[in-house]
């Protein structure tokens, strides 16, 4: 089979939820998945990829790396030595696919296919718009439809959700049921108040459902003070498939609008999702197992796109009390276990 080249530039919640249109492209191709040092890890874990290659996209990521022709040349030197003829670019609303186009042609790929709105030129060969996949979809289906617009679809029995590889046993899943509270976020604006998790962590821990607190290497003091005297802090002692192996294990997972929350989801754990509406929760909320969104998704904050809250006290999500995550969380339990503790 010919090797396709899938560009998601992104972070890891972006590359879960490209999933599935990468899986469509491997049922007929054999997918090299090009993505930023963000999304890598969870680019390994992608079932159907067959390589990954990582670049640092200066008109995609944030914080930005310099634009300089050294960094380029590099692209381009990746590129080449991927013998690919065909590529799909992968991206949201608010990027535009042309100057990757730019550099793909440079490096000889004969068929492109991206999302548009801007007048391509020469650069796409196959150019899809707002008008062919509204912006109101959600984004695993966004990128569905523009693998299916370069010709890849699933084979029919796959039901186009996100969904990871296994893992490696991490070792670090607690005996009996748990709850995984995950505080931080990639923005200011997508995180749940520390004081707020901190409580919950105390009634979960009342209910008989053991806290278990994770995070990032940065996030310690975060972790350290929401899991309190009643949570099990894992804070910097998870890389991805670590946290992974424990997200799958858990009862239910309470966690922001960030890539753990897809995480999660495409490993089938309920999610209740501390969603900020600063993106749109139809376009955004984790796909792959049952969710229940918490957070007031009219705020004055709505589709600004804000990494910090615009609005004082960030009262879309300081507004939802411990109590209603708890209650949350219980529901899920109900509905898709039959017990709750």
């Amino acid at each position: 089979m010919k090797r396709v080249l899938v560009a998601r530039l992104d972070s890891l919640g972006d590359v879960v939820l490209a999933g599935p249109a990468v899986r469509a492209v491997a049922s007929s191709a054999l997918p090299v998945l090009l993505t930023g040092p963000r999304g890598s890890a969870a680019a390994k874990l992608l079932p159907g990829v067959e390589r990954v290659v990582e670049w640092d996209c200066p008109w995609i990521a944030n914080p930005a790396p310099p634009a300089t022709p050294r960094h380029l040349r590099r692209l381009e030197r990746l590129v080449a030595g991927l013998h690919v003829e065909e590529a799909v670019i992968l991206t949201s609303f608010h990027q535009s696919p042309l100057p990757l186009a730019l550099e793909l042609r440079l490096c000889g790929v004969q068929r492109i296919t991206g999302l548009s709105e801007d007048y391509p030129g020469s650069l796409l060969n196959v150019r899809v718009t707002s008008r062919d996949i509204p912006w109101s979809v959600h984004e695993a289906d966004r990128a569905l439809a523009i693998a299916a617009a370069a010709g890849f679809t699933l084979p029919a029995d796959d039901a186009g959700l996100p969904a990871l590889g296994p893992t490696q046993p991490s070792g670090l899943r607690p005996d009996g049921d748990y709850v995984v509270v995950h505080p931080g976020a990639d923005a200011p604006a997508r995180a749940w108040p520390a004081s707020n998790a901190e409580q919950l962590v105390e009634l979960l821990a009342a209910r008989g459902l053991q806290p278990v607190v994770t995070g990032g290497p940065g996030e310690r003091a975060l972790t350290a003070r929401v899991a309190g005297d009643h949570g099990i802090d894992l804070g910097g002692r998870t890389p991805l498939p670590a946290l992974v192996d424990v997200l799958a294990g858990a009862r239910a997972v309470v966690v922001g609008n960030t890539g753990p929350a897809h995480l999660a989801a495409a490993v089938g754990t309920p999610v209740v999702s501390l969603f900020s509406p600063v993106v749109p929760a139809g376009v955004w909320a984790p796909r792959g197992a049952p969710v229940v969104v918490l957070g007031d998704q009219e705020a004055p904050c709505a589709a600004t796109r804000a990494r910090t809250c615009p609005v004082e006290g960030h009262p879309c999500l300081t507004r939802v009390g411990p109590a209603e995550a708890l209650a949350a969380v219980e529901s899920l339990l109900a509905e898709h276990s039959g017990v709750v503790a």
